[in-house]
């Protein structure tokens, strides 16, 4: 697990944006969701939003650590 944390540090510290963009595509799926099915359960949940917005800080907190 700790071989695949640094790795995994080491990927992003080379691209910073990465997981912030991730995030907002995830925001833009969700947006796209919610007019090509508004009936949907997925519509309803949100759940890429809420994934997106995790993404989107997560990797923001991270690229000021790093």
């Amino acid at each position: 697990m700790s071989k695949l944390l640094d790795k995994l540090s080491e990927y992003l510290a080379h691209r910073k944006g990465l997981l912030p963009i991730i995030g907002i595509l995830f925001i833009i799926v969700n947006l796209a969701i919610q007019f090509a099915f508004p009936l949907s359960m997925l519509a309803f949940s949100n759940i890429f939003l809420h994934i997106g917005l995790v993404i989107a800080i997560f990797g923001l907190m991270l690229a000021w650590a790093l």
